[in-house]
């Protein structure tokens, strides 16, 4: 690690208000290490929120501020992560090759006006064939599978099957977030094996000879301030770095396409300040 300036904190990592979530979010030996780099990153993009980063191997959570990482927000797409492990418990999907098919509708998105695999939706983050796999999972097991997952704090109703998780009271924070994800990473989540592999293969965006990068990004627009996420995790040399950033803007000067790219770049600076990606 380059020269950090950190104070190492070793405390019992505190739950977030979710109480399902209470004693499977506590670790009673990991460490939380302030990183002012992370902070610095941000300010320099005029961003706040925050960017957490988990350390399996050392056990310890690296942050600019654990506060906001305890702070929950809308999930906006990564809920495509839970929405399509759903999808394919139900088999309502077989694997990433199942299609969505085009209605022939105008979408908000010129490259989501086609038929895509499972994979393409989740990487170009379709909405409509997500609300449209939604409405075919339906409230009861939409429910009762995010309550397995234990995927934050998803409010789910008939008039909103939809879109719940792009407005409304749903929310999850970073610590949540990274829970998630190491549960997924390490088929420990209550699904079966051959979902919890058709996921980590649409979770892949890049894979070189010295790491490999799965994530994924989201955006919501609901309320006074976009909050942009982008959570995953870093496979290096045998080890795992989980991660979670959470953003908005600090003023309305930011282009919100301007925006929608920091949600990685800033992420990328982050790990790259770890020595986690070169």
């Amino acid at each position: 690690m380059r020269n950090l300036l950190i104070s190492l904190l070793p405390i019992l990592i505190l739950s977030c208000e979710n109480k399902e979530n209470k004693e499977d979010l506590k670790s009673t030996s990991s460490a939380e290490v302030i990183v002012p780099e992370f902070q610095t990153i941000l300010d320099s993009s005029d961003l706040e929120g925050a960017i957490l980063i988990f350390d399996k191997k050392n056990n310890t959570y690296y942050s600019n501020s654990f506060t906001e990482s305890r702070v929950q927000h809308l999930p906006a797409s990564t809920f495509k992560i839970p929405n399509s492990i759903i999808g394919l418990e139900l088999n309502i999907l077989e694997n990433e090759r199942t299609i969505f098919k085009w209605d022939g509708s105008e979408r908000y998105l010129p490259v989501w006006e086609q038929d895509l695999s499972l994979r393409d939706a989740f990487q170009t983050s379709c909405v409509p064939c997500y609300q449209e796999l939604a409405r075919k999972i339906g409230v009861d097991e939409m429910k009762k599978y995010v309550k397995k997952l234990k995927f934050g704090q998803m409010d789910i109703g008939e008039e909103t099957i939809d879109n719940f998780w792009l407005m409304g009271p749903s929310k999850i924070s970073p610590y949540e977030q990274v829970y998630f994800l190491k549960q997924l990473r390490e088929e420990q989540l209550p699904i079966s094996k051959s979902t919890h592999e058709t996921i980590k293969i649409i979770l892949e965006i890049e894979s070189t000879d010295s790491y490999t990068l799965s994530g994924k990004t989201g955006l919501s627009v609901y309320g006074e301030k976009d909050v942009g996420w982008f959570v995953g995790f870093v496979e290096k040399h045998g080890n795992v770095y989980y991660f979670a950033t959470k953003i908005s803007p600090k003023s309305n000067d930011i282009d919100r396409n301007d925006f929608n790219s920091l949600r990685q770049e800033v992420s990328i600076k982050a790990l790259n300040e770890m020595d986690i990606i070169e």
